[in-house]
């Protein structure tokens, strides 16, 4: 049955004295728990290994709240919930270089993983360099497929001009999204400037409906957090 978990928890039993004052309901139950913990931090290790996120140590604990990043604390920790995830809505983290945007976006996908979903990180010329090349040999499906299963996507925004390609491949993987799966988009450009950036009228109009129509939006401040990097994020 591999109750690893559970196994290791009778032995420390075994060797400590203690446990023997112990009955064994409290016994059983300590081994219970350990079970179920040791499955939790399998399953988290394993969705976070998938996620592949750039900031792999982020987490919500670690975000900070300076007054001049304009970052509402309340707001982070109702997002912490992941009550967004539940109901498939979206989130756009937007501001300056250097200002942790990564950081935030990788925060809230990681406390998605440890709600039980599954999240994917993703830098735009990656996304589309991996699309360009699962067309070219075949796999394109398949990789499209990935990304669907993926409950939370989160897709760093780059500034680099969009071919027509990149702009039917982002409208296909999101309205393979909308009203399955939640999006975090994280960049330089806030979503007001999403529909110039696009660069093409139609397209953008439906790229912008599907994220936009329910979508949380952080906008930091300040100044870079390179210059001098806290101890939080």
């Amino acid at each position: 049955m591999r109750l690893i978990g559970m196994l290791d928890a009778w032995n420390e039993q075994r060797a400590s004295p203690r446990a023997e004052e112990l009955g064994f309901d409290e016994r059983f139950g300590l081994m219970v728990d350990a079970e179920d913990l040791y499955r939790e931090t399998r399953r988290l290790k394993r969705v976070l290994n998938e996620a592949k996120l750039k900031q792999s140590n982020a987490c919500i604990e670690g975000i900070d709240y300076p007054p001049k990043r304009r970052l509402d604390k309340a707001v982070v920790r109702q997002l912490g919930t992941c009550r967004w995830v539940k109901e498939a809505r979206n989130i756009s983290v937007s501001g300056a270089t250097g200002t942790g945007k990564t950081y935030v976006a990788c925060a809230l996908a990681h406390q998605a993983c440890r709600k039980g979903y599954r999240a994917l990180y993703r830098r735009m010329p990656t996304l589309f360099r991996e699309l360009r090349l699962a067309r070219a040999d075949g796999t394109h499906p398949r990789l499209m497929a990935r990304y669907a299963r993926m409950t939370v996507l989160v897709i760093d925004f780059g500034i680099a001009p969009l071919t027509d390609q990149d702009r039917q491949d982002l409208l296909e993987l999101l309205d393979d999204r909308y009203d399955a799966g939640s999006v975090i988009i994280s960049g330089q450009l806030p979503p007001e400037k999403w529909h110039e950036y696009i660069d093409d009228p139609t397209l953008a109009d439906a790229i912008c409906d599907r994220v936009l129509h329910r979508v949380h939006k952080l906008k930091l401040s300040g100044p870079s957090r390179r210059k001098d990097p806290p101890a939080k994020n």
